[in-house]
């Protein structure tokens, strides 16, 4: 007996999350602790205004703006990335993997300058209550940053060994995913912490 297919099956297209659904929950995860830092900051900030804005004013604008610019460039080489292995272009792929771990790179460099600077001031944690705020988020940011740029060496590896194909890469798209969730979160962090006043 031969099964007729319903009218409507070939227009029907199956929609799946892109990357691996544990690091979807683990995203949502660091989400969630951010969220609450980021309330916990406001409601601080609300009880101690004139100290908020006051040693805003210490802070590298042009540093936290300049790496607002690299970790959004180090998405978007991401995207060039995964649709790049979605096209079967193995080593344009790897390319721009290693593109979005240089835009880390700088980064890194950029935020180590900028810490380093407060730390030679002998600022701490206990310094003041906007600092442990400040040195809490951004430097918790920091390591998700160099955590990421580990995730994507660690893929841009394996793509240079030709484990990814178009029809396999879902690596590939995990770790763009926390990639793309390092970035989102310093696009909430830098205007609250060095601009809104």
């Amino acid at each position: 007996m031969i099964k007729q297919s319903h009218p409507h099956a070939s227009a029907h297209t199956t929609t799946r999350v892109p990357g691996d659904l544990a690091m979807w929950f683990f995203i949502l995860a660091e989400l969630l602790v951010f969220t609450l830092l980021f309330a916990a900051y406001a409601f601080a900030r609300a009880a101690n205004v004139e100290l908020f804005n006051h040693y805003q004013q210490t802070l590298n604008r042009d540093i936290g703006a300049a790496n607002t610019l690299v970790l959004i460039t180090g998405s978007l080489f991401v995207v060039f990335a995964v649709q790049a292995i979605q096209a079967g272009k193995t080593l344009l792929c790897r390319n721009w993997l290693l593109a979005a771990i240089i835009a880390g790179g700088f980064f890194v460099v950029l935020k180590s300058i900028e810490l380093a600077d407060k730390f030679s001031q002998g600022i701490t944690l206990s310094t003041n209550i906007f600092y442990m705020f400040y040195l809490s988020l951004t430097v918790f940011h920091f390591m998700h940053v160099i955590l990421g740029m580990i995730i994507l060496a660690i893929v841009a590896w394996k793509t240079h060994k030709n484990v990814y194909s178009a029809q396999h890469h879902t690596d590939i798209e995990t770790a763009g995913a926390y990639w793309h969730m390092v970035d989102l979160v310093w696009i909430v962090l830098f205007p609250l912490v060095y601009v809104i006043r």
